[in-house]
């Protein structure tokens, strides 16, 4: 049947409409929110809340490094990619105040000999729990080079002593379970320490005097005391950063920086 614009339809048989169902409109669904974090809202929520970024998050380092490698001198020394040496264990939640207390933070690392002082001092604020001092009295540096760590390792305040203390008392890496972000971040602005993470709770497995060597190259943490051999998680591109010596080093042997000193 030709239907003419403008022409009624007729209406369906009640036959048919009895058998019809009808669906009620669907309201539309809400937009969700979602929120933005910087890199640097998520390094003071890191303060209090530790966790990892996840790996497709922006790097900085990441950026930089692209730009910038092409223009590391080729007459730059190889990494150190191995550690060697005696092992300090903590547990869970180590704070910077026990790895350098208040008092202290008056020291200025720039200043040879108060860089030294600094490094007595770390982990002296350590509990009566752990009866081993870290650095013996009257010595400046610890005998221990590695420090193993459980959950949360340098949770607590942001200051940048933390990291410092541990490198002028002769540390070169901490291997921990996890870290809090922002002593994560000052390890390699600093360039004093590297922050590993292990991939499983090493800590428990581990006593304070043990033996170990640490890999970089191969992310492994191998216990000749005990036998035992811990994968560890690639340290990424914080690497370069950390072994240039931290991140204003790094920007001045990439060009990113002059590295001629400023006239007044």
């Amino acid at each position: 049947m030709l239907r003419l614009p403008g022409m009624a339809t007729a209406a369906p048989a009640a036959s048919s409409l009895s058998h019809a169902t009808i669906i009620p409109p669907q309201p539309h669904p809400k937009p969700s929110s979602t929120t933005t974090l910087s890199f640097r809202s998520i390094s003071r929520a890191a303060t209090k809340f530790p966790f990892k970024l996840p790996s497709s998050y922006p790097s900085p380092l990441r950026r930089l490094s692209a730009t910038h490698n092409n223009n590391i001198s080729s007459s730059s020394p190889p990494p150190a990619t191995t550690f060697h040496g005696l092992c300090y264990v903590v547990s869970d939640n180590i704070d910077t105040d026990q790895i350098i207390p208040a008092e202290h933070l008056t020291l200025v690392p720039s200043n040879p000999d108060e860089y030294r002082k600094l490094g007595s001092f770390a982990l002296i604020g350590l509990p009566s729990a752990y009866p081993i001092r870290f650095v013996d009295p009257g010595e400046f540096q610890s005998k221990y080079s590695i420090i193993i760590a459980g959950d949360n390792f340098g949770c607590g305040s942001s200051r940048e002593h933390a990291p410092v203390a541990l490198g002028a008392s002769g540390v070169k890496a901490v291997v921990a379970e996890s870290y809090a972000r922002i002593f994560f971040r000052n390890s390699v602005a600093t360039g004093e320490v590297y922050p590993l993470e292990s991939e499983v709770r090493v800590c428990d497995e581990c006593n304070t005097g043990d033996v170990v060597t640490v890999e970089l190259a191969e992310n492994l943490l191998i216990n000749h005391t005990t036998g035992k051999e811990y994968r560890l998680k690639p340290i990424g591109d914080a690497g370069p950063v950390i072994e240039a010596g931290g991140i204003f080093a790094y920007a001045r042997q990439t060009g990113m920086i002059s590295s001629s000193p400023v006239s007044a």
